[in-house]
């Protein structure tokens, strides 16, 4: 490769990583490799972190980085042996991990998840809502599925609400608390085909937003990171993901520390707000984007 062609090559590379490094509302820059590690120690040190979704991809990425930092993790997950090998890797790190199997999506079992939690541990000071699920289908081929669009909202939504309900007593009577909500970039996009995924997860960013008013004085702040396209199995079905932009889960976990550390309202892509420009100046030219390319 010649020079020339390395230097495109690495300016390429640094706009599409811009393209996808989530921002403070407020539009001030946030570097992807995370918050500086000191601050990051100083915030997670001796901390009680619950990650949902923490057997594999951004959740075990998340759990490992911030039991590295002196947290203390309680991961959670349907599958037991995932678990534990996460476990695993945390405690040869040196790191200390608890594995919780719950399927969230019983709620009886999420129920008596957190009754076990609170038991062991007494309080969680954060709280990572990053288990999802999605579906990418067309609403034509929907017919006669209506329960996909159930299953996107029970994991991605009511569960989601009923685990922060039975933490937050505990949260609001500590005056201190975290609530980080990982959404997604299609919030924002609103891309053809996946319009089950998307409602659960602006559904799960309103219902946040309207309780933050109601338990800011007690010290719980709920941050809403809309995350761009990672690199895990969620997304490689979708072969058109495989030629854009897209964090590493590892990248995914240095955001959700820097939530932690800055504790913003807001994380989202820094062309968000081109989205909003786009919709405003001619919804029907952006409709026909979605149908072309997203």
């Amino acid at each position: 490769m010649s020079t020339v062609n390395r230097r495109a090559a690495g300016v390429a590379r640094v706009l599409n990583r811009a393209v996808v490094t989530p921002i403070g509302m407020g539009g001030r820059y946030r570097k992807i490799v995370g918050a500086e590690d000191n601050a990051l120690s100083e915030v997670a040190g001796g901390r009680v972190v619950l990650i949902t979704g923490a057997s594999s991809g951004i959740g075990e990425a998340t759990a490992r980085l911030l039991a590295r930092h002196g947290a203390v993790v309680l991961l959670v997950a349907r599958g037991v042996e995932a678990l534990e090998r996460v476990r695993g890797l945390i405690e040869d790190d040196g790191g200390v991990a608890y594995a919780y199997p719950c399927d969230l999506t019983d709620y009886d079992a999420l129920d008596a998840m957190v009754a076990k939690v609170l038991a062991d541990h007494g309080h969680v000071d954060v709280l990572v809502n990053n288990a999802g699920h999605s579906i990418r289908r067309k609403v034509e081929r929907s017919e006669g599925r209506f329960h996909d669009f159930e299953r996107l909202i029970q994991l991605n939504y009511l569960s989601a609400i009923r685990l922060v309900l039975a933490l937050l007593p505990t949260m609001r009577e500590r005056h201190s608390g975290q609530v980080i909500n990982i959404s997604s970039w299609a919030v924002q996009v609103r891309p053809a085909r996946f319009a089950g995924y998307t409602a659960s997860k602006a559904a799960l960013e309103a219902w946040s937003d309207s309780v933050q008013g109601e338990v800011s004085a007690d010290g719980v702040l709920f941050t809403t990171i809309r995350m761009p396209l990672v690199r895990t199995p969620m997304i490689a079905p979708t072969k058109m993901y495989r030629r854009v932009p897209a964090l590493s889960p590892d990248e995914a976990a240095a955001t959700i520390g820097d939530a932690m550390v800055a504790r913003p309202r807001r994380l989202r892509p820094v062309f968000s707000p081109l989205m909003d420009v786009a919709d405003a100046f001619s919804s029907r030219s952006l409709d026909r984007i979605r149908n072309r390319v997203l």
